[in-house]
């Protein structure tokens, strides 16, 4: 796991960094805001701990320009900013926690690990992977092996519907309903030539085929073997 330590105090930066290098964690230390924001949206963190009183630029900017590029990481406000309406603005800023100077490192360290736990299980809500695709519901973003895919709107909702639905096969009235709010109608071709459109995004140049016709029945995303 690795954690962007935002502190100007170098002794209190020192310690921490020691502390939370000792608990097995990878850390960034930075001293001002502006080293803050760039490593947040450069780099990837898991956590971010981030104090308010930074100089160049404060983490009340910090937090909002991570937030505003849609930066989902859990970040713990740790600051000697504490009256009530310092907490409610650094929560409603996006923080995920609030802990106050002087402070236990007991205490710290088990409000990481919380917000970790917290982390993980939302990546895994806000994710769908199958094979080597994965799809974020939150980006509106599909990878397949690492390689970005992009997909008109109708297509990302056809890719999540046979994601959710894997290895069930889905008729070409249910695709219709869900995707275009639409009865079937025989004489129209439109899930065809959007799953075609699909298929060759999805499949073309990967392995293994992951979208397929059955014949008579629809179509099933499932995982063969070629």
């Amino acid at each position: 796991m690795k954690i962007l330590l935002a502190e100007d105090e170098l002794k209190t930066g020192d310690y921490l960094t020691q502390g939370l290098t000792e608990s097995g964690y990878i850390t960034d230390w930075v001293k001002d805001g502006i080293s803050a924001q760039h490593q947040a949206l450069y780099e990837e963190y898991d956590l971010i701990i981030l104090d308010v009183m930074l100089p160049k630029l404060d983490g009340w900017h910090v937090i909002q320009e991570i937030r505003k590029q849609g930066k989902s990481m859990p970040i713990l406000f740790l600051t000697a900013k504490d009256q009530i309406e310092d907490r409610v603005k650094g929560l409603d800023l996006g923080a995920d926690d609030y802990l106050i100077k002087p402070f236990a490192f007991a205490e710290l360290l088990a409000r990481i690990k919380s917000l970790l736990r917290r982390g993980q299980q939302q990546r895994e809500e806000n994710n769908i992977c199958i094979a080597d695709l994965e799809l974020d519901l939150i980006k509106r973003r599909i990878t397949r092996s690492g390689q970005r895919i992009d997909l008109t709107a109708k297509e990302f909702a056809l890719m999540e519907l046979f994601m959710r639905r894997q290895g069930e096969i889905l008729p070409r009235t249910l695709i219709a309903s869900q995707i275009w709010d639409m009865n079937f109608d025989s004489d129209t071709n439109v899930v065809e030539v959007a799953i075609k459109r699909l298929r060759s995004k999805i499949d073309n140049g990967f392995s293994p085929k992951l979208i397929q016709n059955v014949r008579g029945m629809g179509y099933v995303l499932e995982v063969n073997d070629d």
